[in-house]
């Protein structure tokens, strides 16, 4: 009912990171022949997880860094997290894929170069966004009203968490609506300790297990955590969830999946006769060939610079300053969260304690300033949350210090005090200033013009910064720190959250967005933008749940529209 014998396949994605994998496992179990082009290198799940395991002795340089390759070739990528000998084969080779970045005002772009994209580097914190999250910029007028609500998307996270697995606790609250969960991880003695203090000096805040797409027993075939430690060197028993070990194969199970990887997409072709995509035109990174593939619809799923990019490099006659962008908002609007250790503080509780494993979560403390029903602050708009972790000193942070013979050994042998670190993740307004755009002459290897950005943290960002420098402070106290260090001002640059997102905007008004209420591009009714770049608004939680959400009922609208002969 479907098929078109005049199309190579009935839907094309391009990406196949969290939401490329999502739309291929859609269309494809509701029978739509699927092509997924995907820019970077095949990647097989588990086989090529070659540092998973791997100690240093036996990963290149011992796993050391080497300071002049990383300089020349990754000087962006190495400065992920994720980012190590054990796993740069996974990410984006900065030399060969430039973006002009402005080192006086820094945006950082992570890139993974692989199949399953950043699906297989994501740090797996899955939180839902609340009723005031959507509502926020009709409430303060900075950006649009968004034209979904939280009822809209509730019960797609539910369908979403079922599959992925997310582990985590209830606790009902408006400011963080519950997830379907499995079991949350267990904390160690010192967060037990600090969460009581906590719930006795500070009560306005609620401190729980991190909700996390990591399987705390066994799911839809998956197995369980075994408290391992290097997630993001790949997962072969694929107990976090990423593409690679969920919604791929899963659209392989359906026999309805092509996968095409090494294929850049150059340009979308418009069609201003039936207003629709008529091509998807590709360049195989191997070998240069180009090649034209045409579809029913098309999702975009390249992330959000990638997405954008796509669609600014695809302007015509028709759209002159880029696809779909009759709003003029297409590249405007970027966001991130400013994020990064707002206090870090030291404990002499629970010495006799010790961790077990390689807990892959900490503990979360959701926004609690400006909340609907509640006193707002005058300094500031929206909020903020804290993602917490514990460690607990040993040798290393006595490695250097002055001593000799069983003496030293001895004092190294035993473990010192807890930290706690807290990270504040805040939100960013929706602003025009903050962009991203196609420099007018530099190009990349394939000929396409490199992305630029043109992006700060504004005064907002600042203040919300400084307030959870403040409260983090309160929190220390709270929780019983014999001592904390505070960090003043944001660190990070826009870009190092890793969050990007907002330039190909959700709205009901084709004036001011480029998408419609299910992600359908206004004036292009065969094209889908799911990633990043359809959010309106920021929120301060992470955002990776909502863009599969986002996605899997985008893929339900789209073949409704398809059996209707509308697209």
């Amino acid at each position: 009912m479907l098929h078109t014998a005049n199309y190579d396949f009935d839907a094309i994605v391009v990406g196949s990171g969290i939401t490329g994998g999502w739309a291929a496992k859609e269309l494809t179990e509701k029978g739509l022949k699927v092509l997924v082009l995907e820019r970077g290198k095949d990647l097989q799940h588990s086989v090529d997880y070659l540092g998973e395991h791997a100690p240093d002795w036996k990963l290149p340089y011992q796993g050391k860094r080497p300071r002049e390759l990383y300089r020349e070739e990754y000087p962006v990528q190495s400065k992920s997290y994720a980012f190590s000998e054990a796993t740069r084969h996974f990410f984006n080779n900065d030399k060969e894929n430039p973006y002009v970045r402005d080192e006086d005002k820094p945006f950082d772009w992570i890139r993974a170069n692989v199949v399953g994209g950043r699906s297989l580097l994501w740090g797996r914190q899955t939180y839902r966004w609340s009723e005031q999250d959507f509502q926020a910029n009709a409430q303060d007028g900075h950006g649009i009203p968004w034209p979904i609500g939280y009822s809209d998307l509730a019960p797609w996270y539910s369908y979403v968490e079922k599959f992925i697995g997310v582990s985590g606790e209830a606790l009902g609250l408006d400011e963080l609506p519950d997830s379907e969960f499995l079991p949350p991880m267990g904390m160690h003695k010192i967060e037990e300790t600090i969460k009581g203090r906590l719930k006795n000096k500070a009560p306005d805040l609620k401190m729980t297990m991190g909700r996390v797409a990591i399987l705390t027993e066994d799911h839809n075939g998956r197995a369980a955590c075994h408290y391992c430690g290097p997630c993001h060197r790949g997962c072969s028993t694929g107990s976090y969830f990423s593409s690679q070990s969920s919604t791929l194969p899963a659209a392989r199970a359906t026999g309805n999946l092509t996968l095409r990887p090494n294929s850049v997409v150059e340009k979308l072709i418009f069609d201003p006769a039936t207003k629709k995509i008529s091509e998807v035109r590709v360049i195989d990174s191997q070998s240069g060939e180009r090649h034209a593939f045409r579809a029913r619809i098309v999702f975009c799923c390249a992330s959000t610079v990638g997405s954008t990019q796509l669609l600014l490099q695809s302007a015509s006659e028709h759209f002159p300053h880029g696809l779909g962008n009759r709003s003029g908002a297409l590249g405007h609007y970027l966001m991130d969260h400013a994020l990064g250790m707002a206090a870090l503080g030291f404990f002499l509780d629970d010495m006799d304690s010790y961790y077990f494993g390689n807990r892959p979560n900490g503990t979360y403390i959701p926004r609690f300033r400006n909340l609907a029903g509640k006193p707002a602050s005058e300094d500031f708009l929206r909020g903020y949350g804290f993602q917490a972790n514990v460690i607990r000193m040993d040798w290393r942070t006595g490695f250097n210090q002055k001593g000799f013979g069983a003496g030293l050994k001895d004092s190294l042998r035993k473990p010192g005090p807890w930290v706690w670190a807290l990270s504040a993740f805040a939100e960013c307004l929706p602003d025009s200033r903050n962009r991203l755009y196609l420099h007018p002459t530099k190009k990349d290897r394939f000929g396409i013009p490199q992305v630029a950005f043109d992006a700060a943290w504004r005064d907002n960002e600042h203040r919300l910064w400084g307030d959870a420098v403040s409260q983090a402070d309160r929190i220390m106290k709270a929780a019983g720190a014999v001592f904390s260090i505070k960090q003043e001002s944001i660190e990070a640059p826009m870009g190092a959250g890793i969050h990007e997102m907002g330039t190909a905007r959700m709205g009901n008004d084709p004036q001011q967005a480029v998408l419609n209420a299910y992600n359908q591009v206004h004036d292009v009714p065969n094209l889908f933008v799911t990633d990043g770049a359809c959010m309106t608004s920021s929120s301060c939680v992470n955002p990776s749940l909502t863009y599969m959400a986002l996605t899997a009922r985008a893929c339900d609208y789209a073949v409704k529209q398809m059996q209707a002969g509308l697209v």
